[in-house]
């Protein structure tokens, strides 16, 4: 099996933002550079922040679908981020330093009876992917098509909060990747397991709304809620739009 990287993203803060990437350094055992590098924090939460913890210590979009329509870019070197919504004002700010800023910006955007967030954490040397293990998304555009096809309207590639996706597959040809070492520019890959879906991609990215039944047609469809496939990272290198992806022998 050939395809190509079609896309990159990060989501620097977990479920608050997404930003396309033109090509980005792949590390061995690592998740993404400056992707999930913090996470929000509920009232209900019981982490420390000192280590991983499962997602739902953390608002997300599985239960505020308006944090689906955030949009992210991270200065790298001065670490500020930028952040905007359709429903708020431009947010420039340091997670580091200023995270009260944050909190009052995203706070109309929380139901009133969700747990309100309270903190930002970030976990040293990893980002707060939803696996117990550094993470990277891989997805297929292909297999995106299928389900738009089923539901009957375009379904919006942000709406799966992908690391990669990758085109020139067959729908569904991901899964048959499974325990397999994928080359993908410099870097190698191997797939660890299919993603199992939640709620927060039944929300349209551009606003916020649920709006399509994606578990739905996925169970009507192909008889599971899956989309996508956890990869870890097992030889580090650059990768970029465009570079061929390939399964190692």
């Amino acid at each position: 099996m050939t395809g190509a990287v079609a896309q990159i993203w990060r989501h620097p803060i977990k479920s608050h933002g997404r930003e396309a990437l033109k090509n980005v350094a792949l590390v061995a055992g690592q998740t993404m550079a400056w992707d999930r590098a913090w996470a929000v924090a509920h009232s209900q939460s019981k982490i420390d922040g000192t280590d991983w913890a499962p997602c739902v210590n953390f608002s997300r979009g599985a239960k505020t679908p308006s944090l689906m329509a955030i949009s992210a870019t991270l200065d790298d070197a001065r670490r500020i981020l930028t952040l905007t919504h359709p429903d708020r004002p431009i947010l420039r700010f340091s997670p580091e330093t200023e995270a009260a800023a944050f909190l009052v910006w995203v706070a109309p955007l929380m139901p009133a009876d969700r747990a309100a967030s309270t903190r930002l954490v970030r976990v040293p040397d990893r980002g707060m992917t939803d696996t117990d293990f550094p993470s990277i998304s891989l997805l297929n555009l292909a297999s995106n098509a299928a389900l738009s096809q089923r539901i009957g309207t375009e379904m919006s590639p942000n709406r799966w909060r992908a690391n990669i996706w990758l085109k020139g597959m067959e729908p569904w040809q991901e899964f048959e990747l499974i325990g397999k070492t994928l080359q993908l520019g410099a870097a190698q890959l191997t797939v660890r397991e299919r993603i199992v879906r939640c709620m927060a991609t039944t929300a349209n990215p551009e606003t916020g709304h649920r709006d399509a039944d994606t578990l739905g047609a996925l169970q009507a469809g192909w008889n599971h809620q899956d989309f996508g496939i956890y990869a870890e990272v097992t030889k580090s290198g650059a990768i970029s739009v465009n570079d061929i992806v390939e399964v190692m022998p």
